[in-house]
């Protein structure tokens, strides 16, 4: 009987030649990341060592990444303590896959795994982060724990009673239309099958349109499986995988990919034609209150935000900046930009994308994750809506619950931010 990728990794990872959906495994870890929350995490570590008299140390501190991204810089003296116990611990661990609030080395952790080669095809990886997802866009199986769970990675290395997922194949074919992108598809997927469609399982996506995307697009598609309740999403590797290991990431080494057996057995199999798709909106509260563009224009919104780990990369200011480019942002419309790593920030700066967008009247703000999950840059005031690239709109989720989040692609965001209403960037501006 065939396996799917996911199938294929546990079982390497737990020294099998097979494993079957639903068997319980303990796999070894290949890396294991967290940002802020390092700080819990470091809590519980310690805890397990306490009264046993053996010195507190991490399995391996090579296959351990801490990235600050979340609060940077801190917003509060609570969060500015917890960076510097996590800053302690790092150098007394020699964890070296760390990134501090430093210039260019910064960046939100779901951007910095993958540019920095420390995602690799076939790997398993964890991160005290539901958007750990996100790097099954390189291949890997990579998915959201706790901070208890996260203390025994540290110490083990690995992770306890994992029960190996089921499947969901979904298949992409067709071509885009300009200004329909990634962000589009995975939220028309989570409207198509709701925020609990895919519970417990794999998202394991296929076909033409799925090929022809960027490892930026992947990243989006994986990073937002978690909010149709998936476990994880992923991609099998391909050229454009180790073409972005190679000329982006900086990977010299050997890449093996996993890919799944052709008669490896799915849950079930979703067709979507990407010709057919416009851009989408996620409406107010939840994320699979997905709607066409077409039917919410003229919504008025306050702030529009582009950035975080799902949309902060360059292809996706480089189409901010294409659209708004001579042109400027509505009266009574503010519009928040986060790139999502130092090295994004750089490189949209030296392009001139940053000009293009100072220009509109946006405001450019630190790699980070911004205003997305509420505590910091970019609350929003009673009454007052949002259209944002993030990827949850839950009530309360941008630091007000008498406010309202959209989700959107760049694309839209930018389109909008010049009317101050939701707008569709196929129709023009």
């Amino acid at each position: 009987m065939g396996q799917t990728i996911v199938q294929k990794i546990l079982a390497k990872a737990s020294g099998k030649d097979y494993v079957a959906v639903g068997d319980i495994v303990e796999p070894k870890v290949d890396l294991a990341m967290s940002h802020e929350n390092a700080a819990l995490v470091l809590n519980q570590f310690l805890e397990i060592y306490k009264d046993t008299g053996y010195e507190a140390k991490v399995w391996d501190p090579s296959k351990i990444a801490i990235i600050f991204d979340h609060r940077v810089p801190a917003e509060s003296s609570k969060t500015a303590t917890n960076q510097k116990k996590v800053r302690n611990f790092v150098a007394e661990q020699g964890i070296t896959k760390f990134h501090d609030i430093i210039g260019y080395e910064m960046g939100i952790c779901h951007q910095i795994l993958p540019e920095n080669g420390y995602v690799r095809p076939g790997y398993l990886v964890l991160g005290t982060d539901s958007h750990t997802t996100s790097h099954g866009a390189l291949g890997a199986f990579s998915f959201g724990i706790g901070a208890t769970e996260m203390a025994t990675v540290w110490t083990l290395g690995s992770i306890l009673n994992v029960q190996v997922p089921a499947t969901i194949k979904v298949v992409v074919e067709g071509e885009f239309q300009e200004f329909v992108e990634p962000k589009d598809l995975i939220l028309h997927l989570i409207g198509k099958i709701s925020a609990e469609g895919a519970n417990f399982k794999v998202i394991e996506f296929h076909g033409d349109a799925i090929k022809k995307m960027s490892t930026s697009g992947r990243l989006t598609i994986c990073n937002m499986s978690v909010e149709a309740g998936a476990t994880s999403g992923i991609v099998p590797a391909d050229e454009e995988t180790i073409r972005y290991l190679r000329e982006i990431a900086g990977v010299a080494d050997d890449i093996e990919i996993i890919l799944p057996d052709e008669d490896a057995e799915y849950d079930s199999i979703i067709n979507i034609n990407a010709s057919e798709l416009e851009p989408q909106i996620a409406c107010p509260h939840t994320v699979d209150n997905v709607k066409p563009v077409s039917q919410m224009l003229g919504t008025k919104v306050d702030q529009i935000v582009l950035g975080s780990c799902t949309n902060g990369r360059l292809d996706d200011l480089t189409t901010a900046a294409k659209i708004l480019k001579g042109k400027k942002i509505a009266k009574g419309t503010r519009m928040l930009i986060f790139p999502a790593s130092g090295k994004i920030y750089r490189e949209a700066m030296e392009m001139g994308l940053l000009t293009v967008l100072l220009d509109a009247g946006a405001v450019i703000a630190n790699p980070g994750c911004g205003p997305c999950l509420g505590v910091h840059q970019g609350a929003l005031a009673d009454g007052e809506k949002a259209l944002s690239t993030t990827n949850r709109n839950f009530k309360g989720r941008m630091g007000n619950p008498n406010s309202e989040v959209y989700l959107c692609s760049p694309a839209v965001a930018a389109a909008s931010a010049i009317n101050g209403v939701i707008t569709d960037p196929r129709k023009g501006v």
